[in-house]
């Protein structure tokens, strides 16, 4: 019977990686702390039975079993047969932990940096931003070996939620969700009023609303003709209007954190007075125009009239209508031309 010889030399060598070659794998090997580990030989038992294939096993792996080994194989016949292969160990990742160095941000005013802590070996980092990579750029520095992220003159897009991944060859492990508090704002003021119309009744009730993009939400202060008035909130009633509130209305949005103001276009309040009474007068003034019906005023020097008078204040604009329903254009005066 032929008689295999086995010899295995080990040495803790620990930079890199290399493949195997001879009677061991092409590939490396790469195991976790605590686990088992297979060298097993490209040798296969022929009719005539070796005492062993080659094969190696090592149990509850440390840190320490990291190495390059060889094996030779001495038959006994024949030449020696080798091959040497590297094992690398991994503590697995466990612990991973993120945290800001700051939770009061201002748009545009604030930095932040998050710091990504974990157990384990040969650690690489990789940032989130909800679903999205982030990646270096003017605005984002990666640091520290990857577990480092800053972020200069943070945006309202900044806010995450943020996660690291970190991972080895043997695992890979994600943190918590970190969610910035980012105070922003105030932009895109809007005023709007209900009903909206070009003018309104004395006595009409007129509701103003003031909205902006702001965090925290925006305090609002009411103005007229650019004078402040002692309403504060974002809803102005003018209840019962009078001619004496007509003007231009705009409302100031304030936010206490980042204390900054914007000021929304004006929307004008235009309050009419009357008219109170009309007086309708006909000149010439006859008892009879012509044929019975719509009366027909013949003039060939002048162009008779019907005109109005009205009390009050304000533009005043007319409708005239005949008993059949019809309008006539808008004046103060309608000339009747012959039929």
């Amino acid at each position: 019977m032929d008689v295999l010889f086995l010899l295995y030399i080990v040495s803790a060598t620990f930079a890199g990686l290399s493949e195997g070659a001879g009677v061991l794998p092409a590939d490396s090997l790469n195991a976790v702390v605590g686990g088992t580990v297979m060298f097993t030989t490209t040798l296969n038992p022929s009719a005539t039975q070796f005492v062993s294939t080659g094969s190696l096993e090592v149990r509850n792996l440390a840190v320490s079993d990291s190495g390059e080994y060889r094996v030779s194989i001495i038959p006994a016949v024949g030449g020696v047969l080798s091959g040497h292969t590297r094992l690398k160990i991994y503590v697995p990742v466990s612990n991973v932990n993120v945290t800001a160095n700051s939770s009061d941000l201002i748009e545009f005013n604030s930095s932040v940096s998050l710091s990504c802590s974990s157990s384990g070996s040969s650690l690489s980092f990789l940032w989130l931003n909800g679903s999205s990579e982030v990646t270096a750029s003017d605005r984002v520095q990666i640091t520290d070996g990857g577990s480092t992220l800053t972020i200069i003159s943070v945006t309202r897009y900044d806010q995450g939620p943020f996660r690291c991944r970190v991972f080895n060859p043997v695992s890979n492990v994600t943190s918590d969700p970190v969610n910035l508090s980012i105070s922003f704002g105030p932009d895109n003021t809007n005023l709007k009023q209900s009903p909206s119309q070009e003018y309104y009744v004395k006595g009409s009730n007129i509701s103003l609303s003031c909205s902006a993009v702001s965090r925290p939400a925006a305090q609002f202060q009411w103005f007229l003709n650019g004078a402040k008035l002692p309403d504060r909130g974002p809803e102005l009633r003018l209840m019962n209007i009078q001619m004496s509130q007509s003007g231009n209305y705009s409302c100031q949005a304030f936010n206490n954190i980042t204390m900054r103001t914007q000021t929304s276009q004006p929307s004008v309040v235009s309050v009419l007075d009357g008219p109170d009474s009309i007086k309708l007068t006909i000149s010439p003034s006859r008892n009879y125009y012509g044929s019975v019906g719509w009366p027909v005023i013949h003039s060939s020097s002048r162009c008779s009239s019907v005109g109005s008078d009205l009390s009050g204040s304000g533009s005043i604009r007319n409708r005239w209508l005949k008993e059949d329903g019809d309008n006539f254009e808008l004046g103060r005066e309608r000339c009747l031309t012959p039929a």
